[in-house]
């Protein structure tokens, strides 16, 4: 009963990392760690959802190049090169040589993670610790048992096991249902399931919710199999099936954006503290314990945006910055402004000139990374926002950085733009919602809510949720003896300026605030845990033996995710926690002044 075995709930790139990061200090965690069991609820080990053959398809981009992914024991680039012709075309790469800073398909990438964690395993079973690799068996809940203080682990296949500590890395999870019958889709995965039979065609509109990411993903898959694609110089041309006369593809976008382009970048990887010291950033903390978002804008990002626009010779954004009155609001409508068009698609057409320059020519856009940089180090001092800020950065700050930072690989800009000009895609713009019971038995409808006031309805034989994955709430999480038991909680923040109910704006979701101990509080979506990724129950206090670095679970306390590096930093950040607590032999300190060291010596 006394092994010190460890759980890790999920196989995807967050645990790959996690055992990555194990192995580079194994000498001292061999006295933490001497068995290691990874459950995988599917069939493939060490891939995980976004770049499984299961879920999606040849024509999806990745939309990350080898030298933006952190360290493995071999980079993706190399490993491409090591690769058989026929293997890399069955990925969809045909344009050779491989470049460090191009994208390459999902399935590609999924296929290099899992050698990757092939790899690890291998290093692990090799330097002593027992590993157990369980694929196909999903873990169905989790209790705690107080007497023996270790954890219970439930499986699919009826089966239990006990461990000193679980460590929850799952990745997306999809509740609402589809419903095939009126053509809605929840969301895009697996992808499969939205493709036409081999020699079938959609001779009809198809809408999409979102203009996302994702929602590229269902255009491009769903273009190549009604039309073909060929390259005219610079241009990439598509032409329509002659049997596919009506495909179309339209996406409704709230602000009616399209996401901005790949941009070249003066450092791959981002860094808590690179604009900012750490005792610069603490100092900022008022007397009340906490640090407001439009102190960290005007003290820090201020200065730092203002060196990047003067490299990126914009001298007009650069006055503006400089007047004492412009704020963080301020900032991202006059940068919204720059990215709005009469016509999103002659915008794009506009920006991937910028954007072909700069990855042409290694010539950084500073702006972007620099506010990259900022927001990510935001993300983790975000225990220190109050609520007024959270909602702040919900609220205006997300949408604008999903648009900016999600950069589209210009791959996919050049089919988007191609299928323009033949006339097979639109982008409606207003908030669009699903009508529920709206008596059509084989359509769904959605209603537009324009700027103006007005509304508008659209009905379509397909229509896929490409609103992308939301917060895990506490309801949802999976594993339900956690939540019977009062060991999970809601995330929340205190207000700072607001102490009554009664006080509340009509702009601020009264469902989502509550009182506590005469203090006003905000849930900021999934769950609750501290800097230490332990989860905390119902009384306030960690779990030392449950940890979760889910960002879809945890997003509530850490906002801001950067895809691949986020999975990397969370992981390395659990593992130094844990070396921390062993070479001073004690508790494990979250105190911000504590953590925030670790973020500075290790360069996260």
């Amino acid at each position: 009963m006394d092994k010190k075995n460890i759980a890790i709930i999920g196989s995807g790139a967050t645990a790959i990392y996690l055992l990555k990061h194990i192995i580079d200090h194994l000498e001292k965690l061999k006295i933490f760690i001497q068995e290691i069991s990874v459950f995988e609820k599917g069939i493939h080990m060490g891939m995980g959802m976004p770049y499984n053959p299961e879920t999606t398809d040849i024509y999806n981009l990745a939309n990350i190049s080898s030298e933006e992914i952190p360290d493995l024991p071999e980079t993706f680039g190399n490993w491409l090169r090591e690769q058989k012709p026929e293997m890399l075309a069955s990925w969809n790469i045909k344009d050779l040589p491989i470049d460090d800073s191009k994208v390459y398909s999902r399935i590609s990438l999924g296929a290099y993670f899992h050698e990757q964690y092939t790899i690890l395993i291998q290093e692990l079973t090799e330097k002593g610790i027992n590993v157990h690799q369980i694929n196909e068996e999903e873990v169905l809940d989790i209790l705690m048992d107080e007497k023996t203080n270790r954890v219970l682990v439930k499986t699919s296949k009826g089966g239990s096991r006990d461990f000193e500590k679980v460590i929850i890395s799952t990745g997306h999870h999809w509740f609402e249902e589809d419903n095939e019958k009126i053509g809605y889709y929840s969301s895009p995965w697996p992808i499969h399931k939205l493709l036409p039979e081999s020699g079938e065609y959609y001779n009809y509109s198809i809408g999409t919710l979102g203009a996302s990411l994702s929602a590229f993903d269902v255009v491009s898959s769903l273009a190549h199999r009604h039309g073909v694609f060929s390259e005219k110089g610079d241009e990439l041309i598509y032409k329509l099936n002659p049997d596919a006369q009506g495909f179309k593809i339209v996406m409704h976008s709230a602000e009616g954006w399209l996401p901005h382009l790949q941009y070249e970048q003066e450092y791959a990887m981002r860094e808590i503290y690179r604009h900012a010291k750490r005792e610069e950033i603490l100092s900022l903390i008022d007397n009340d314990g906490y640090l407001r978002i439009h102190t960290f804008f005007d003290k820090i990002c201020r200065q730092a945006l203002i060196r990047s626009f003067e490299k990126d010779t914009m001298p007009k954004i650069v006055e503006r910055l400089e007047s004492d009155n412009i704020s963080f609001k301020d900032f991202v409508q006059i940068m919204s402004d720059e990215h709005e068009y009469s016509d999103s698609f002659e915008g794009m057409r506009k920006e991937r000139v910028a954007a072909r320059n700069s990855v042409n020519n290694n010539k950084p856009i500073y702006w972007k990374e620099t506010l990259d940089d900022l927001m990510y180090c935001l993300n983790f001092h975000a225990e220190l926002l109050p609520a007024e800020d959270h909602l702040f950065f919900r609220r205006e700050v997300m949408t604008f950085l999903m648009n900016v930072i999600a950069a589209l690989p210009l791959a996919s800009a050049n089919i988007i733009l191609a299928l323009y000009d033949e006339g097979c895609i639109d982008l409606v713009t207003g908030k669009a919602e699903v009508i529920e019971d709206s008596g059509k038995d084989d359509r769904t409808l959605i209603e537009v809510e324009k700027e103006v006031g007005t509304k508008e309805t659209y009905n379509y034989r397909m229509f896929v949720n490409c609103a992308g994955q939301k917060n895990i709430e506490l309801e949802q999480f999976p594993f339900p003896s956690l939540i019977k038991d009062g060991k999970v909680r809601k995330a929340r923040a205190k207000f700072k300026t607001l102490k009554d109910l009664n006080e509340l704006p009509e702009s601020i979701n009264k469902d989502l605030v509550f009182q506590e101990q005469s203090e006003l509080l905000l849930y900021t979506g999934g769950l609750d845990i501290d800097a230490a990724y332990r989860l905390i129950n119902k009384n306030g206090n960690p779990n030392d033996n449950i940890y979760d670095i889910s960002f879809t679970h945890t997003s509530g306390c850490r906002p801001y995710s950067y895809g691949l590096q986020a999975c990397s930093a969370t992981s390395k950040i659990l593992t130094e926690v844990w070396l921390s607590a062993i070479s001073e032999n004690s508790e494990i300190n979250v105190e911000i002044e504590k953590i925030t060291e670790l973020y500075e010596d290790n360069e996260i």
